[in-house]
């Protein structure tokens, strides 16, 4: 960015006018419930109560400190893709940035990439709801076939909410939201209490490698030690989500960044204080580092069954909050692609509902999308899908990354938006080295073979696609609509 490029005001609607697009989404969604979305998507007690059994196996419970790690650098790439949506404010979030500021080809790649990323973690998400707490919850004994029909019967909620009303999501999401800082606030200062009164708390497990102790891959490449990052870059993923959602924000151009930063620091704080009143709290560390649920056995142990089932509650909602994001998310990425006639079946997938103004053809889509998925696949091949969508996110950040090194200089500064100003190129250079970790850790492990295999046939799926708009539609890889509002920018 240079000091001399500053765009006057624009309003939101003139932006997309500018862009070549129609104003057809309705914008309800204001400051918080920007943030509730991308916060909601993050959903740090769902992401800690998913994999917390996986560091303690791997890594042991002082393996929680690499949390602080994952949270910086995730912070440094949100800083970046706050960059763009402070520019761009656009459905599509990086999809947008890449076709307009390197050129539609460079675009379809982001937009695909994060189509199924987006499809996925909405299945992930509503399986694990299923399986991990609301079955728990209502005394449902472990039934994989009981699981996917709930996983349906919640996806299909889900659609219906997405369709019936943006600001209905933007309510029932900034709610969900709201009772998981509660749950977490309460729990952490009910156990801090009862650990101080009690005696039962153990200070000495934030130092212990627990099971872990004497196992002599722990610092190898790929071994325990790196392991435990997993928890951070699996759970503190998806803040870019608000800028999907950019069409239907009232004030985008600093909402957007700012919800974007925001979440990240808030989960990353409260994802830390919850770890270490959690760690603490643990009596027997072998007993739970084997358990299926261990934040849930800690809290039974500590507080109560009553507790834990207020627990579970809590979780069910904020899983249920995360997925309604992420399916919205994930057809507003549709439904962008598709205006720009990018995206499979274009013609139906860019419809607009005049009575709802949202996309109902592309939300039906993820919802075909996750019902075919829990048709077909079956324990150990949903759990490799599941996986490789957890690489997906790292490739499209530092994919973001590399592009804003590459056209910072084009871009003008929104008057009053979001900037960085003279930290800019090192917290991108910094946030590239953050990312190439990040993969690192994500593709080393063996177990990472499979799913990093998936994501390459999705890409290959995509170039036969990609191919076709070659032979048979060229124009629209060659061709951006609306004002290229960056081209006038000095090299």
């Amino acid at each position: 960015m240079t000091t001399d490029r500053v765009a006057l005001p624009d309003t939101a609607d003139d932006e997309c006018v500018d862009s070549g697009y129609a104003p057809e989404l309705k914008r309800t969604l204001g400051g918080f419930q920007v943030f509730a979305v991308s916060f909601a998507f993050i959903s740090v007690a769902v992401g800690i109560f998913g994999t917390y059994d996986d560091l303690l196996q791997t890594s042991g419970p002082v393996g929680i400190w690499l949390w602080i790690v994952a949270a910086i650098g995730q912070t440094l790439v949100a800083l970046v893709v706050a960059q763009f949506a402070a520019r761009i404010a656009l459905s599509g979030s990086s999809y947008q940035w890449a076709s307009r500021l390197a050129n539609p080809k460079v675009g379809w790649l982001f937009g695909w990439l994060t189509f199924w990323y987006l499809a996925i973690a909405a299945v992930a998400v509503d399986n694990a709801l299923a399986s991990q707490a609301l079955m728990p919850l209502l005394g449902i004994s472990d039934n994989e076939d009981t699981a996917r029909l709930i996983t349906i019967a919640v996806l299909i909620v889900q659609a219906a909410l997405v369709i019936a009303s943006t600001r209905l999501l933007g309510l029932i999401t900034s709610g969900a939201v709201g009772l998981e800082l509660g749950i977490v606030l309460i729990l952490v200062l009910v156990l801090g209490i009862v650990m101080a009164v009690t005696g039962s708390g153990h200070v000495d497990n934030l130092t212990s490698r627990g099971i872990t102790a004497g196992a002599g891959d722990y610092y190898a490449v790929g071994g325990g030690l790196m392991a435990g990052m997993i928890m951070g870059l699996t759970t503190l993923v998806g803040f870019d989500s608000a800028a999907n959602l950019a069409e239907e924000a009232k004030d985008p151009f600093r909402s957007v960044p700012r919800a974007i930063v925001a979440s990240v620091v808030a989960a990353g704080v409260a994802g830390l204080v919850f770890l270490i009143a959690l760690t603490v709290a643990i009596k027997d560390v072998s007993t739970v580092s084997h358990s299926g649920s261990p934040v849930a056995l800690v809290i039974r142990e500590q507080l109560g069954p009553v507790a834990e089932r207020i627990l579970l509650a809590g979780i069910v909602l904020a899983m249920f909050g995360a997925g309604l994001v992420v399916m919205a998310a994930c057809s507003r990425q549709v439904f962008a692609m598709a205006r720009d006639a990018r995206f499979p079946a274009h013609r139906v997938m860019r419809k607009v509902n005049p009575r709802t103004q949202t996309p109902v053809p592309a939300t039906l889509l993820i919802l075909a999308v996750g019902v075919v998925l829990m048709a077909t696949l079956r324990g150990a091949a949903l759990i490799q899908l599941i996986i490789a969508s957890t690489i997906l996110p790292a490739l499209i950040y530092g994919a973001i990354v590399v592009l804003y090194l590459a056209v910072r200089r084009r871009l003008e500064h929104k008057e009053g938006g979001f900037s960085l100003g003279r930290f800019e190129l090192p917290v991108a250079g910094v946030a590239l080295v953050w990312v190439a970790v990040a993969i690192f850790v994500l593709v080393t492990p063996t177990t990472a073979r499979v799913p990093s295999l998936i994501v390459l046939g999705l890409i290959a799926v995509g170039v036969g696609y990609f191919v076709k708009m070659l032979i048979l539609n060229r124009e629209v890889l060659d061709t951006e609509p609306g004002i290229d509002e960056f081209a006038a920018a000095p090299k």
